[in-house]
């Protein structure tokens, strides 16, 4: 087996960085302070129509704090898609509340609003919309249901920077929005993430709950229990420079996605993704789904690929075939989508030859096990 030499992401790190960490670390203060003041500052005018932006260092932090902040707790509920990243449901747990879990529309692979409503109780408190691989999900149909039911919105937008649905940036939607800057996201500052909201006192107990709880009025006073999920400065640093380049990291990603299109789209039996009319999407990943495929064969077919150089990941396992929250399936979309999916390289390091090798790659290996069996087209 060959190592693989085109990987599935790899964080752009340049002399801007290099110079924002180095700014911090002879300025001496490494820990929260201005660094994170001015990413907080220029993220929120730039990203979420000036939204209040509280850093801190997960993007998962982000969702606790989020729903904590709001006031969800036990005894409560919040419906949050089966086809996520598992920390969207676990967020909901470390409050104490209940996931209830949703399944997908097919198109945009995000919450299918008439699910959310099927799967609406009496203990129901908030929706979860996850833009999923940097797609908007329906807002407008979500921020709906929300509310005739009375119910907040948190959005997970970890993957989603700078997507836009009917004009409007992501995370500007709810009451909350939170983000990732992990190391393969669009925007990194290694680890890290924020809350945005519009709503100044869920602001001010973000505030306070990210740094222990300490009154910012009063030094050592601990009026709530708190959590230490402080931004350091020079993370901070990192992602103020990355911010700079976001125009440019989106256009790339677009260029990308539009040579996979041109390379996969009209294949028979590969689905390539679909712009939803009125959406902005950013191209997190370039997920495809192979028609027919089990989840074994599409493992197979990771398998194959990485042999022949090329690294890809799995769509999401659903989470409610997973230990923490198994249960009999009633997701019929997430499931196909859980089997089908595989996301490629989707990276800034990539060339316009890699793309082309990535397709070679994918589509020899999806002939090769449909010969073998597996997978109708």
């Amino acid at each position: 087996m060959t190592e693989p030499f085109i990987p599935a992401a790899k964080p752009i790190i340049g002399d801007e960085e290099r110079a924002a960490v180095d700014r911090v670390l002879r300025s001496g203060m490494i820990a929260q302070g201005p660094e994170v003041a001015t990413f907080e500052a220029e993220f929120a005018d730039a990203m979420v129509d000036g939204r209040a932006c509280v850093a801190v260092n997960s993007g998962t932090s982000g969702l606790h704090l989020g729903l904590l902040a709001a006031g969800i707790g036990p005894g409560d509920e919040v419906i949050v898609p089966t086809l996520t990243y598992i920390a969207s449901a676990n967020s909901v747990r470390y409050v104490g509340a209940t996931p209830v879990l949703a399944d997908s529309d097919p198109e945009t692979f995000n919450l299918d609003p008439a699910d959310v409503e099927r799967r609406i109780t009496s203990r129901t408190r908030a929706i979860m919309p996850v833009h999923l691989y940097g797609r908007p999900a329906e807002m407008d149909a979500l921020m709906a249901i929300a509310e005739k039911q009375n119910l907040l919105v948190i959005e997970d937008a970890a993957e989603a920077h700078g997507a836009e649905y009917r004009g409007q940036r992501v995370g500007s939607f709810g009451n909350a929005g939170v983000f990732s800057f992990f190391g393969n996201k669009i925007i990194t500052t290694g680890e890290g993430g924020a809350v945005t909201t519009n709503d100044a006192s869920l602001a001010e107990r973000l505030r306070l709950l990210r740094g222990q709880g300490m009154d910012p009025a009063r030094r050592y006073w601990f009026p709530v229990v708190g959590f230490n999920f402080r931004m350091t400065n020079v993370a901070a640093a990192i992602g103020t420079a990355q911010y700079e380049q976001l125009a440019d990291f989106l256009a790339r990603r677009d260029a990308l996605a539009a040579r996979y299109d041109s390379l996969l789209g009209g294949t028979p039996g590969i689905v390539v993704p679909r712009e939803q009319p009125g959406t902005r999407a950013v191209n997190w990943c370039y997920t495809v789904l192979v028609d027919g495929f089990s989840m074994r064969e599409r493992d197979k077919l990771i398998e194959r690929m990485r042999h022949d150089g090329v690294d890809t990941r799995p769509v999401f396992i659903p989470l409610h075939q997973m230990p923490p929250y198994e249960q009999a399936s009633t997701f019929p979309v997430a499931d196909r989508l859980g089997a089908e999916g595989i996301s490629l390289p989707t990276h800034l390091k990539l060339t316009d030859d890699d793309v082309t090798t990535v397709a070679e790659v994918l589509l020899r290996n999806v002939a090769a096990i449909r010969a073998d069996g597996g997978g109708a087209p």
